[in-house]
């Protein structure tokens, strides 16, 4: 989990912190069973919760990581357990010369995370802004840290990453704002997203389910917006840039958007949605996750 708190704070980001494999830069992605050449290979730190708290912490958010990751990476962070029960998170990531990019993850220690966990935490996640959750640690803990925050009043932003088709319904009715890509959109409502129409279908089935307000990112195209309080779908887009590695990018997003949640609560969410999208774009310019992320001194201070 990702924790923001003292003042404006940030959030309490469900998930893990682990080194992520990249095999950086090969002409085309495999297809099954295929062996292909590379053109470059390095390790980097990642996991959906840790870069989204990093990209908060780059923007000025205050932040601290709670997780759990196996006896073989030592971290100083207050709330990073560690156990021998189970090796610590890790990704493979293939990007091709256009920037896509496949992705394999193994949880490991992440699963291993627990309510015990979540308690010990408790004073830090209640007295957060914004609380985000991700999927990479076992679900019910994910919701469990939801439900703790939405009782103290703070903020719930829930990335349903890796999806799950039989998702428990509550994270709908738990979560202030669902935010999913075309992809965990396809796999939690059944309709493939290729354009605005399908993006507006899948928003509306969400808040059937319960969601205040749902945002269903589009890549190079931005987002599209719907809430229960403005059901006229808005389109943001985002910035025309080459993109040179994508890996990362809606977290980028995510963690971009706690920020403002938590420092600018008086913007309008499409603004946030918009200055968000800004964010997110610069990171696809340079390869890597986190080494991708912009500090808020590299920015356009109008962002601010």
């Amino acid at each position: 989990f990702l924790i923001d708190v003292g003042k404006g704070s940030v959030a309490l980001h469900s998930e893990n912190f682990s080194p992520v494999v990249l095999g950086d830069f090969t002409t085309r992605l495999p297809k099954a069973g295929e062996t292909i050449l590379g053109q470059k290979f390095f390790i980097g730190f990642g996991g959906k919760g840790a870069n989204q708290c990093v990209q908060s912490a780059r923007l000025g958010a205050k932040t601290s990581l709670i997780c759990k990751v196996s006896a073989d990476l030592l971290l100083d962070c207050t709330f990073v357990g560690q156990t021998a029960d189970a090796v610590t998170g890790t990704a493979s990531i293939i990007v091709n010369s256009e920037g896509q990019n496949v992705i394999v993850i193994v949880p490991g220690a992440n699963l291993l995370l627990n309510s015990e966990d979540l308690k010990r935490a408790s004073d830090i996640i209640c007295k957060s802004k914004v609380v985000v959750c991700q999927l990479e640690i076992t679900p019910a803990v994910s919701l469990e840290a939801l439900k703790m925050a939405r009782a103290s009043g703070v903020k719930t932003l829930f990335n349903p990453a890796p999806a799950l088709a039989d998702l428990d319904p509550e994270f709908y009715t738990h979560s202030d704002i669902f935010c999913c890509n075309e992809t965990e959109a396809e796999i939690l409502t059944g309709i493939p997203v290729g354009n605005l129409e399908d993006a507006e279908k899948v928003g509306r089935m969400l808040l059937e389910r319960g969601c205040k307000l749902v945002i269903v990112t589009l890549g190079a195209e931005g987002c599209m917006m719907i809430s229960v309080e403005e059901p006229i779908p808005k389109h943001v887009p985002a910035e025309k840039v080459r993109a040179v590695d994508t890996t990362g990018a809606g977290d980028s997003f995510v963690g971009a958007l706690a920020f403002y949640l938590a420092y600018y609560p008086e913007l309008p969410m499409e603004e946030m949605v918009r200055k968000s999208n800004y964010i997110a774009s610069v990171s696809v310019q340079a390869s890597g996750t986190q080494s991708s992320y912009p500090y808020r001194k590299d920015l356009p201070q109008d962002l601010f």
